[in-house]
């Protein structure tokens, strides 16, 4: 065993990984997750376990029982969906349209010469902050920072001369850990604050929070998540990785003639295709703009959220051809394609794993088991009587704990709002304040639950690397985000809740 190996076997973090990856295969993991999600739901149902709790959507309360698989809905439900459930799976499509235009950037050379290019002496601090500040802003692209920001976060540490791994940490830490933070505010943010009014009018509380509600904080987030995110890439994780052995081995030569030209050639496709966005998406009627008929405006909410995706594949095979053709990578369509094969060879372990995961959670979905989780969990802290920030600091605890099996922001704060909205409005807590209490937690532990959509895909693109990365590897790199996350961010929101410093535009953090 080398001496970098030792190293990431002490320790606490050491302990975790040795104990993660002693598990089974991941395939094999979440076959006997969904096994024991099988037997569970029969014994919960059994026991006749129901929670209520109140729909302010539909203005009424509802009442769920756990739902078991161990009859005969319920193994028709297992055959019936199988199907379904892979090809449904959220993160299947968006992976590999994405990784088709990636692929063929990578495989022409573009990505490696272009970072190679723009690498040079910079220091690797500014490095990692870069990528850390990248991921977090990515979000404004919905789930594009994933399949994008991520693989090449590991690139461009791997091009640096630096542990992959450790970018591929730092780019999922600001991705999925720094979710709630950005420059702008997006979808995610309306769908929040929608369901948060909607919680306070259903108890018949005259107040509604804007979009707006959580931006200066989530702004301020944005800078201190980076700095966070960049020092534990730089003081912890990447020490602890030790340095690189593995087979991957970026380009070392020196860049040519032609590459240079096809460079020049790739930035002027890149700002032609650009060009033809902005005049798709800017103007008033632009084809891309669609009438938002709760708000009466022109909006891009249904493209941001559609048609993305395929911009984005766009975006890195226009340019990736072109350099191709320019260099003489790509000399016939026989060439393209074959850079496009090549990608999605690389993605096979990643189809055989999603099947496997995307049935685990359709039946965690299907028994009603995390939702039966996330009420029990808002009634225990209903019950403690905890007020003021006691009480927003143990409902971002219980949170945080509750978003290791509940992945969905919406899904669990439609079932939190009704609860602690009005409840800490009462209290004289503004609802602002108590919505990016609710986002710190759902956001910092989302890099350590094996239950979230992408997490399956990190793994992927982690063993591409290091052959030997399994869950135990991730969720030990990424644990230390995880907690200087949490602390950090909950530090952060109690200085506000003092200095009563507004969380957004006419948004106050007390009442």
């Amino acid at each position: 065993m080398s001496d970098s190996e030792k190293n990431t076997q002490k320790g606490f973090f050491g302990m975790i990984e040795r104990v993660g990856n002693k598990l089974p295969h991941p395939v094999v993991l979440f076959i006997i997750l969904a096994l024991g999600i099988i037997l569970i739901s029969e014994i919960v149902s059994r026991l006749g376990v129901t929670v209520t709790y109140f729909d302010a959507g539909a203005n009424e309360d509802i009442t769920i029982e756990a739902v078991s698989l161990m009859t005969g809905d319920g193994l028709a439900h297992i055959f019936n969906s199988a199907v379904s459930n892979f090809t449904g799976f959220a993160p299947l499509g968006t992976v590999l349209v994405a990784m088709l235009g990636v692929g063929v950037a990578e495989w022409t050379g573009l990505i490696g010469t272009t970072l190679k290019r723009l690498l040079n002496n910079v220091p690797n601090v500014l490095l990692t902050a870069a990528v850390v500040f990248a991921g977090i802003n990515s979000n404004i692209a919905s789930d594009a920072g994933y399949v994008v920001v991520i693989p090449l976060g590991a690139i461009v540490f791997a091009a640096a001369g630096r542990h992959p791994i450790a970018g591929l940490a730092a780019a999922f830490a600001g991705v999925s850990g720094g979710f709630s933070s950005n420059l702008i505010f997006g979808p995610t943010d309306a769908l929040l604050v929608g369901i948060t009014n909607e919680a306070l009018a259903s108890a018949g509380i005259n107040y509604e929070a804007a979009v707006t509600a959580n931006w200066y904080f989530m702004i301020v987030s944005t800078f201190v998540l980076t700095i966070v995110g960049a020092y534990v890439t730089d003081k912890i994780v990447e020490p602890r990785l030790g340095e690189y052995t593995g087979d991957y081995q970026p380009n070392e030569d020196p860049i040519t003639d032609d590459e240079k030209k096809g460079m020049r050639n790739a930035l002027i496709a890149l700002l032609i295709f650009l060009g033809i966005m902005a005049f798709l998406m800017v103007p008033e009627n632009a084809p891309f703009r669609a009438l938002n008929e709760e708000t009466g405006q022109m909006t891009l909410d249904a493209f941001l959220s559609q048609g993305l995706l395929f911009m984005i594949f766009l975006l890195f095979i226009i340019p990736g051809f072109v350099y191709g053709r320019t260099t003489g990578k790509i000399k016939s369509s026989h060439d393209f394609v074959k850079g496009m094969s090549e990608a999605m060879s690389s993605m096979g372990g990643y189809l055989v794993l999603a099947f496997f995961a995307a049935q685990f959670i359709n039946y965690f979905s299907y028994t009603n088991l995390g939702t039966i989780l996330s009420v029990a969990g808002a009634d225990l802290l209903d019950a403690i009587g905890f007020v003021g920030l006691p009480l927003i600091l143990g409902f971002i605890i219980v949170t945080a704990f509750i978003n290791l099996f509940v992945g969905s922001a919406s899904a669990k704060w439609a079932i939190m709002a009704p609860i602690f909205a009005p409840m800490l409005f009462e209290l004289n807590i503004a609802p602002e304040m108590t919505l990016m209490a609710y986002r710190i937690a759902d956001s910092s532990t989302n890099i350590i639950s094996p239950l979230m959509s992408y997490f399956a895909m990190i793994i992927v693109f982690a063993q591409r690397y290091d052959k030997k990365s399994g869950i135990g590897t991730l969720v030990s790199t990424m644990l230390s985000y995880s907690i200087a996350f949490l602390i950090t961010w909950s530090i952060l929101l109690v200085i506000w809740y003092f200095t009563g410093l507004p969380l957004g535009p006419g948004a106050p953090a007390t009442l």
